[in-house]
């Protein structure tokens, strides 16, 4: 029984991963990744708080802060005005104590207290007067005590505030209900596997992984995809092993980022503590998880602002941790050498262009229709020269690919090839003649009348067929001669395995065909858009990561993004530029993502269409006015001079005018000079619809 509840998910399309040397892990921030020696690290790690927080928020040993920000003062004027109130109490005193505000302030003790107590000369008479001067010097104090503000300077500058500046490690509580029994598994009647795995946690032999692998299964249990029986006869026999990916890997070979599978988040940085984020979002940490990649993310910068480092990496390595406990299915996209994690990371690595690669890429997606392979076909040869707006389409070159494909799959019982898919579109006598033979044999008159229609076709100006053959060419050079083979002697990748928790890195040789890595990429997001809309097994969460999506977004594309959220589906883009995507589809492609940033080094130009995107917000603005004072008298004369001595300034009365105003959010100015190099500005959604605005993140944090 494997991670997501069947009994054999890989398939053709996994190869077994060796299994990571364990390594001690660092605690107790980050999750156990792998075995202690003990199960104090992975307990720890299991018992921390995570409570319900807005989203991005890093949610591991999280304290929720107040959603507004107390009004602070200045610590200048906090400390002279706690001194000049104790000044006013001093002097108050000093007038009481020395008679010169009369005797009136000892009249309540002479009238209710009497004569006798009043003389006396002894113990008696002194305790009842020094009381009562305690009593009145303590009622001075309380009142200049609040006028002066000693409670805020005693909880800003007390020893309260010399703890906080040295942490301390407190050891975490045992819950009520301790997650590391499994009180879900007891609830249901499974005592022993509940037992079983409780002490392969006490023992250290369990991960996070593994943690996660386990509740997806028992998820599985209680959808009715497998019996309890099967379950706890899995979990008896293997314990933390029980349920292993196809791959039997129970973690990746090391970790770059910061993970939490418990709530499924992957620690990107830390919010800036800056004035312009929300105040509950301040100093906290910035997680990523698939409620919000269902969304769809697009990243925005120059090169060398951190995109692959600081954004793809550790998304690609959080989805593979995903994938390994049964949870997801993740294609990874980028050049080769571009820093996506080894290949031990991955069940399938397809190197296009590298006679060393093991598995090869479907150039058909894995389909058996003509008419949906011509249409994924179609959008990744010639869907960037569609009409830049979304009703442009590519029904015309579609409809040629089918008018071949469909006849040629008749007679051959395969696709074409790359070489016979060039020959055909090029309009070739000897090819075109055997498929007429080979229909006419088999009696197949409506594929004759799709090759007779498209013989027609072949010699009218407008034609595609031959914009389709110079595109076909570009993939047919020697560099992937040993690739795109339909014959059934390689080992394609087709994206159809998205229904398993697979791991895939495709590597695109940008080095010299520029034009055929765009387009294969095109190919690979038309494939995946294709293959999660008709996915069995929607519980899994399927993503794709395209590193460098220059020339990728089309109007197809667009339309398909806006379809994954419903499929439990998303993509992460990144661009080094909005200048990379058409005009008319910059802002359906922002509008179609639910996740946007903007990282530094942003030109004005694009930091102008983020800042449509994300609008306006109504914000209190304060209007503060300084008008000098003119003494008209001697006497004020003097007093201002004496002030101006002292402060340096002349005296003035300030006036401040409070208004409601409207304002960008980021204006496009703010994102291409106000961005510090290492951060970013990012808005996110979540598939259930909760909005968090842009934040400014410190990405090495």
């Amino acid at each position: 029984m494997d991670s997501d509840g069947t009994q054999d998910a890989r398939g053709t399309h996994a190869n077994p991963v060796p299994r990571a040397r364990s390594v001690m892990p660092p605690m107790p921030t980050e999750a156990p990744s792998a075995r202690p020696q003990d199960g104090s690290a992975f307990l720890t790690w299991l018992r921390t708080p995570r409570p319900e927080a807005v989203p991005g928020v890093w949610r591991f040993g999280y304290t929720a802060r107040a959603q507004a920000e107390a009004e602070e003062t200045p610590t200048r004027q906090l400390l002279s005005g706690a001194v000049i109130a104790f000044l006013v109490g001093w002097l108050a005193w000093s007038l009481l104590w020395n008679r010169y505000l009369g005797g009136w302030w000892v009249l309540p003790l002479e009238l209710f207290t009497p004569d006798s107590w009043r003389h006396d000369t002894g113990l008696g008479g002194a305790i009842l007067w020094y009381g009562y001067y305690t009593l009145i010097a303590l009622a001075i104090m309380l009142v200049v005590g609040r006028l002066g503000r000693w409670g805020e300077v005693w909880r800003r500058f007390g020893p309260s505030a010399w703890g906080k500046a040295v942490p301390t490690l407190e050891r975490t509580s045992i819950p009520e209900n301790d997650p590391a029994e499994y009180p879900q598994l007891r609830a249901a009647g499974a005592v022993d596997a509940a037992e079983r795995l409780a002490a392969d946690a006490r023992a250290g032999v369990m991960r996070d992984v593994d943690h996660a692998r386990i509740l997806r299964a028992w998820q599985g249990v209680r959808g009715g995809r497998f019996s309890l029986a099967t379950f706890t006869g899995t979990v008896l026999k293997d314990g933390a092993a029980a349920c292993v990916h196809p791959s039997g890997a129970r973690d990746l070979p090391g970790r770059i980022a910061r993970h939490d599978l418990l709530t499924g988040q992957v620690r990107l940085g830390t919010t800036a503590d800056d004035a312009r984020n929300p105040y509950a979002y301040r100093g906290t940490g910035l997680g990523l998880d698939p409620e919000l990649l269902g969304t769809s993310l697009v990243a925005v910068g120059p090169a060398g602002s951190g995109k692959t480092g600081t954004v793809v990496r550790p998304l690609a390595e959080s989805l593979c941790l995903h994938a390994l406990a049964g949870r997801a299915a993740v294609v990874v996209v980028g050049a080769a050498g571009a820093g996506l994690g080894p290949a031990d990371a991955y069940d399938v690595v397809v190197q296009i262009g590298n006679p060393e690669s093991v598995y090869d890429l479907d150039l058909y997606g894995g389909t058996t229709d003509p008419d949906e392979a011509a249409a994924v076909l179609a959008e990744a040869l010639v869907g960037d020269l569609a009409e830049p707006h979304q009703g442009g389409d590519t029904r015309r070159s579609t409809t040629v690919l089918a008018q071949l494909l469909g006849p040629f799959r008749a007679v051959h019982g395969r696709f074409p090839s790359v070489p016979e898919l060039r020959q055909l579109l090029d309009g070739a006598p000897a090819p075109l003649a055997a498929l007429r033979k080979g229909l006419q044999a088999s009696g197949q008159e409506s594929l004759l009348r799709e090759l007779d229609a498209r013989e027609r076709q072949m010699g009218n100006p407008g034609d595609v067929g031959g914009i389709l053959a110079d595109r076909v060419a570009l993939l047919d050079r020697p560099a992937f001669a040993a690739f795109f083979d339909t014959s059934g002697q390689s080992r394609p990748f087709s994206l159809k395995a998205l229904d398993h928790p697979v791991r895939v890195r495709i590597d695109l040789p940008q080095r010299g065909h520029a034009d055929a890595s765009r387009m294969l990429a095109r190919l690979v997001l038309a494939q995946f858009t294709a293959s999660v809309a008709v996915r069995e097994d929607r519980s899994l969460f399927a993503c794709l990561v395209l590193d460098d999506a220059t020339g990728v977004v089309t109007p197809e594309a667009v339309r398909g993004i806006q379809r994954l959220r419903s499929g439990n589906a998303g993509v992460v883009l990144t661009l080094r530029t909005l200048d990379d995507v058409p005009r008319p589809l910059r802002g359906p492609l922002l509008g179609a993502t639910g996740c946007r940033m903007a990282l530094s080094g942003l030109t004005p130009w694009d930091g102008q269409d983020f800042a449509e995107v994300w609008g306006k917000e109504w914000i209190e603005a304060r209007d503060v006015t300084d008008r000098q004072i003119i003494a008209e008298t001697p006497a004020g004369k003097v007093l201002h001079a004496v002030r101006q001595v002292i402060t340096g300034k002349a005296p003035t009365a300030r006036a401040v005018t409070v208004r409601q105003v409207e304002r960008e959010r980021w204006s496009a100015s703010e994102l291409a000079h106000g961005v510090p190099p290492g951060h970013a500005v990012l808005s996110l959604t979540s598939v259930k619809g909760e909005h968090a605005p842009p934040l400014l993140v410190d990405l090495r944090g």
